[in-house]
């Protein structure tokens, strides 16, 4: 069996368990085909290579439309290999449902790409409570010393520094599948996942929930 399965964030709403609790969930829209298998004879593991987004064929280059074309699939956007076992039949191009990935109940890790901020200060990007407001202190939003003089002579490696944030790979791990949509390819999964609206994740079965 595969370990993983592709799928687009359609975005967050609420429902309500049979106690009347509500219930915040992310609805993610699974799918994607099976691209390429290998195998541990031939390539040195076993693996699928899943593909998700059709994308047009002009868009392509023409060794990734011959790869394409030899599994019999559209052109995707994004390709992803994930482990599976040598027992595992999938072929090229066949289409991946989410109920036969995971059900209700079963908890999953979802990893995917969080939403870009730009460059960004110390204060937005490490809570920095900023100096003085008053009395022209002249040192407001500023990070204040980030070294010693002579000794080291150099700012240390890891300083917590205004610079990019956001746009990380990031894996929410145990979030719990509320409910499988599968004749529309749908999961509802409790909690936030990362990542803005339509960006995809990769959903694998949750490595520290037995």
């Amino acid at each position: 069996m595969i370990q993983g399965i592709l799928g687009k964030k359609i975005g967050m709403t609420q429902i309500f368990s049979a106690d009347g609790t509500v219930v915040p969930v992310t609805v993610i829209e699974a799918g994607g085909q099976v691209v390429q298998r290998k195998i541990k004879a031939k390539d040195g593991y076993d693996a699928v290579q899943l593909g998700f987004g059709v994308k047009k064929e002009k868009r392509v280059s023409k060794a990734m439309r011959g790869h394409f074309a030899k599994a019999g699939t559209p052109c995707f956007y994004r390709l992803v290999e994930v482990k599976c076992g040598a027992d595992d039949d999938s072929k090229p191009g066949q289409a991946i449902n989410c109920s036969g990935f995971v059900k209700a109940g079963d908890f999953v890790d979802v990893l995917g790409t969080s939403k870009g901020k730009g460059f960004m200060g110390s204060m937005r990007r490490h809570h920095f409570s900023g100096g003085a407001e008053s009395h022209g202190s002249m040192h407001n939003r500023a990070p204040g010393s980030i070294g010693s003089s002579s000794d080291p002579s150099r700012v240390y490696k890891g300083m917590r520094m205004a610079g990019h944030m956001g746009f990380d790979k990031v894996t929410v791990q145990n979030l719990k599948v509320v409910e499988v949509k599968g004749e529309e390819n749908i999961l509802l999964v409790r909690g936030a996942v990362p990542g803005p609206i339509n960006s995809v994740v990769l959903i694998k079965k949750a490595l520290k929930k037995g």
